[in-house]
Formats: structure tokens, sequence, C-alpha cells
């Protein structure tokens, strides 16, 4: 067998490899795309032809107005923790708030950071040790501090908030919060990243992913009655619900040995069967902005590996031992989904390497090589579905973008396909590597910025 013949061989294999997954997970995305224009015009020619649209404003109008908890776990953020609690304190609009700031002993420029700030709804929490610890240890521990002050003050909290260091809150985040937790055990609200012009390509694909998936894919979680995973920030949980998990895991709600610890908060409180719900709604009619959480994501390659290495890592391997396959079959559907990360950077390996040998041969045959192989007409056939599958995925990336961002940035996903492509490879090999180490042992955070014009009026965020 020549060397070009085994290339061939190869490169066929490969492509049939890639080509059978890629229609497989392509169908699944299918069915998803299905359910949300399928329920989307299901609401438009009843629900909405009954009743005018809902909007946040006239939602929390009269809402009771219970005492909100921020916990905001925080590690070398000296940098950005000041500004984000100031902007947080002049942008909620609500009459009864704390910020619960957890910091280390030995990183006292963030503390100085906090109490600088002196406003008394700020408190800052010093964890007993040496940082980093996990997220999650911090967030216990801010958990065992709020218990304190229920105790000391005699009131308890109406829901607990989850934010980052580095967030953007909206004005009626938490007024938006304390109405629905009335209805469910967990709020989450869209994260819209903020776009980076130092960063078009690897922090702009943060803004494709984030506008499809908290544009369509929890919107069809919720629909078919899987569990909302909670994103860490932008979420809320009601002091009932987050008691209930305490109390099955000896006090401490927060998963300590895990990576992702938001994601499995939200699946856990669903399995104990409270409500696990996805709100979005724009502020007031006629307006284009919704209520979310924006901020700044990682803006170079490495930051970024590190944070979906992360993610993936917590959710598509640990995850699979730590919460299993329970709950109904929308559940089984969207962790099996949401499981699916490094199987599906394996198939992008496979034809990315398929790609390179069949062009190596193109350029052996134009050089005067005898022509390759042609694909067999399985693979062939194969081939030309993926690339119609493939086009509808295109427009539906598009499509989501230009709704939240504009049309600019919605061309810019094209060419963001790639990149996004890239990280996920480089995350898998790097969550595989984590894992098979016994995941990180500490807080794998990465650093962050936030908006120079944050104290200005919030930018509206397309609904």
């Amino acid at each position: 067998m020549t060397l070009q013949l085994a290339m061939a061989e190869l490169a066929a294999e490969l492509a049939l490899f890639a080509a059978l997954g890629f229609l497989l997970f392509s169908l699944d995305d299918l069915a998803v795309d299905f359910i949300y224009f399928a329920r989307k015009l299901w609401r438009a020619i009843t629900v909405y032809r009954r009743h005018a649209r809902g909007d946040a404003r006239t939602l929390v109008d009269g809402a009771p107005s219970g005492w909100m908890v921020v916990l905001i776990p925080a590690w070398d953020e000296s940098a950005v923790i000041g500004a984000m609690l100031r902007a947080t304190l002049r942008n909620f609009d609500h009459p009864d708030y704390s910020l619960l700031v957890g910091c280390y002993r030995n990183d006292p420029a963030t503390r100085l950071a906090i109490e600088a700030v002196a406003d008394p709804r700020v408190m800052a929490v010093e964890v007993p040790t040496d940082g980093p610890t996990t997220k999650a240890h911090c967030l216990n521990h801010l958990y065992a501090f709020l218990l304190r002050q229920e105790a000391a003050t005699g009131r308890q909290a109406r829901a607990v908030v989850l934010h980052d260091a580095e967030d953007l809150v909206h004005p009626l985040e938490l007024k938006l919060f304390d109405r629905l937790v009335e209805r469910a055990g967990v709020v989450q609200l869209p994260v819209v990243p903020l776009p980076d012009r130092s960063s078009q390509w690897i922090a702009g694909h943060y803004c494709d992913e984030f506008a499809e998936s908290h544009g369509k894919e929890l919107v069809v979680r919720e629909a078919v009655g899987a569990a909302i995973p909670l994103a860490g920030v932008g979420c809320a949980i009601s002091r009932r619900a987050i008691a209930r998990l305490a109390k099955a895991h000896d006090g401490k709600p927060f998963a300590g040995g895990s990576m992702t610890e938001d994601y499995e908060m939200g699946l856990r409180i669903g399995a104990l069967g409270e409500r696990t719900i996805f709100v979005r709604l724009p502020a007031s009619r006629g307006d284009p902005g919704v209520v979310a959480s924006r901020g700044y994501f990682p803006n170079d390659l490495g930051s970024a590996v590190r944070q979906k290495a992360r993610w993936l890592g917590g959710i598509a391997f640990a995850g699979w031992d730590r919460l299993g396959w329970r709950g109904g079959l929308g559940e089984r559907w969207f962790r099996l989904r949401d499981r699916r990360g490094p199987f599906a950077a394996l198939l992008l390996l496979a034809g990315y390497a398929s790609g390179l040998l069949w062009a190596q041969l193109w350029l052996a045959h134009q050089l005067g090589a005898p022509l390759p192989p042609q694909p067999s007409p399985l693979l062939a056939s194969l081939l030309q579905v993926n690339f119609a599958l493939l086009l509808w995925r295109v427009f539906m990336r598009v499509g989501f973008t230009t709704h939240v961002y504009g049309f600019g940035e919605g061309l810019a996903a094209i060419p963001r396909i790639a990149v996004a492509n890239l990280i996920a490879i480089l995350a898998s090999g790097r969550a595989l590597f984590l894992h098979a180490g016994g995941g990180p042992k500490q807080w794998d955070k990465t650093d962050h910025h936030f908006p120079e014009d944050a104290l200005l009026p919030p930018e509206p965020v397309r609904s």
C-alpha cells in the first residue's frame, strides 16, 4: 500500500466517523430548534392573542419587598470589586438588600477595596483560611454567615442571589426575583456577554454562544420539563429551596467538590421537586432591553481555554459521576446534551484532521501524483447532508447573535465558529487531563475586567 493510498483511507475513516457523529448531533439540535419554534408559534396564536406580552416593570409593580441577599465570592479581585459594588449599589432598584462579599485573609487588597465602598449594605466576609480554596467553599462560608446574620437580626432572607465580582447588574433584577421566588425555587435570568472591542474573536465567541443558549436552549429546556442549571450569575434561589438543599448536604448547599457548583445547584434543587425557571423579559413594554446580567468574558486564548475546561470538566466528566442520569425523559435528554462537549470536540478534531489529509492529497495531485480514491457513496451522501445541516446551524447562530447584538456581530459570528471549535478542542484536552488527575483542587479563576462606563445608565439589551 502506497503512502498516498494509506492517507486516503485514513482520511476517509476519520471523515466517516466525524460525519456520523455530526449527523447525530445535528438531528439532536434540530429537535431543539423544532420545539423552540413550535412553542413560539403556539404562544403567538394562543396566549398572545388573549394577553399582552409581559414585561418586567409591569410584573414587579406592587411586588413584595423581602430582604434580598446577594452572595459575591471574590479572590484576587481588587482591580474590579470596588467598581462592581459601586455600580451595583447605584443600579439596583430595591429597598432592602445586602451584598455579602467573600474574601480571604491572605488577600488584603480585595478586602480593602470592598471596605472602601463604605456602604452599610456591603459586608466583607472573610474566609478564615488562605485562598484560593474553591468557589463553592467560599459560597458555603457566605451562606453560613447569612445564617448567623439571620439569627442575630431575627429576620430571614427572601432569596439568595448569585453574582460574580465582574458583573454589571440590571436595575429591575432584585424586584423581579422578589416577585418570582414566590413561584419557583430557582430563577435564572439571561447572561449577556459584553462585546469586547479588543478581542472580537475570542471574547466575541461567548456573545454568539450565550445569545443562542440563553435565547433558545434554556427556553426549550424548561419547556420539556428539565431543570434549569444555574449560570452562577443573574440567578436567585428561594430561601426555602436553598435551606432544603443545605439540609440534604450537611448544611452546605454548594457542592464543594465540583468545578461547576452553580450548574449542579440548579439540577439538585430541581431533583428536590422545586420548580426551576428561566425568565427572559423586556424591561418595559416597547423597550428593546431585557433584564439580564452582563459582563466581560475572557479575551485571550489561554483564559478562554481554562474557563471552558472548567465547564467541560465539571459538567461532562465530573457531572456524569456526581449527578448521574436521574429524572424524566426531558431531564435525561438535556443531561446528555450537557455532556456531549468532549465527544463533540473529538469529532471536530477528526473532521479537521480528515480535511487536512484530503488537502495534502489534493495538493500532491496538483504536483503530479495520481488522483486519490474518491469518497464512497455513503460518505459522499453524509457529507452533503451534513453540509446542509451546517448551513442551518450557521443560520441559527447568525440569527440569534444578530437579534441580541445587531447585524455586524451576527456576520462576525460566522468566522467565530472556527474560533469556538478551536477553543472547544483545546479545552476538552485540558478538561480530560484535569479530570484524570482528580480535578482542580482550588479556584481555577480567570482575570476579570469591569466596564469603564459602568456608572453610566445601562444600555438596552435586545430581547
